[in-house]
């Protein structure tokens, strides 16, 4: 079983990601699982505003979109700013909107028979409505959604230190990033065993 981490951090490599920390909580619980993990940092790839899988040129959206249909795990992993996801994450899900009409072998959307969950970080509130837009647009594309396929980190209201600047809150954090894990590797299995039908015509 594959899983991939969309990281939506707006800081390219090298700089670190508090995003990334708390998603690599939940990466490493997966391989605890027997899961193939693949974490891809979307700010260090060239992906150019749009709604097609491949847009030409240096687009490097199409990779992404491989490893998307190879992956039977998907973690969306973002900051919150201004308490929405990050410009990023809508950018991912823009690009995702061509899944929704794409099929495989047996006229399922591509998305149909995957996981997907979320990761948020931020210092301030918002964290639910973010998990809220983001697992919303990753069901309209066709993915299953767990309950409790979430964690989030945020040190309450008002401006305040980042994730990896305080062990605040962190053991909450975590423990909910391992059931996030638990839950999503279950339904992928399940999934696996059962798997959705083609939609009626």
């Amino acid at each position: 079983m594959r899983a991939l981490i969309l990281n939506c951090t707006l800081k390219p490599s090298p700089e670190p990601s508090n995003t990334e920390r708390l998603a690599e909580v939940v990466g490493e619980a997966l391989r605890e699982r027997d899961v193939e993990v693949t974490g891809l940092r979307l700010a260090d790839l060239n992906i150019p505003p749009g709604i097609g899988t491949d847009l030409g040129g240096e687009d490097r959206w199409p990779e992404v979109h491989e490893r998307l249909v190879n992956s039977e795990i998907l973690v969306v992993a973002t900051p919150t700013w201004v308490g929405h996801p990050s410009s990023i994450a809508q950018r991912m899900l823009e690009r995702m909107n061509m899944m929704m009409s794409e099929t495989d072998d047996e006229e399922r959307p591509v998305a149909f028979n995957r996981v997907a969950g979320v990761v948020v970080t931020g210092n301030e509130d918002g964290a639910h409505h973010v998990i809220s837009e983001i697992t919303g647009g990753l069901i309209d594309i066709g993915y299953t959604i767990p309950g409790q396929a979430w964690t989030y980190w945020n040190r309450g209201p008002g401006p305040g230190p980042s994730y990896s600047d305080t062990d605040e809150g962190h053991e909450w954090s975590a423990s909910t990033g391992r059931a996030m894990a638990a839950n999503l590797h279950a339904v992928a299995r399940a999934l696996a065993a059962n798997p959705i039908g083609p939609p009626p015509s």
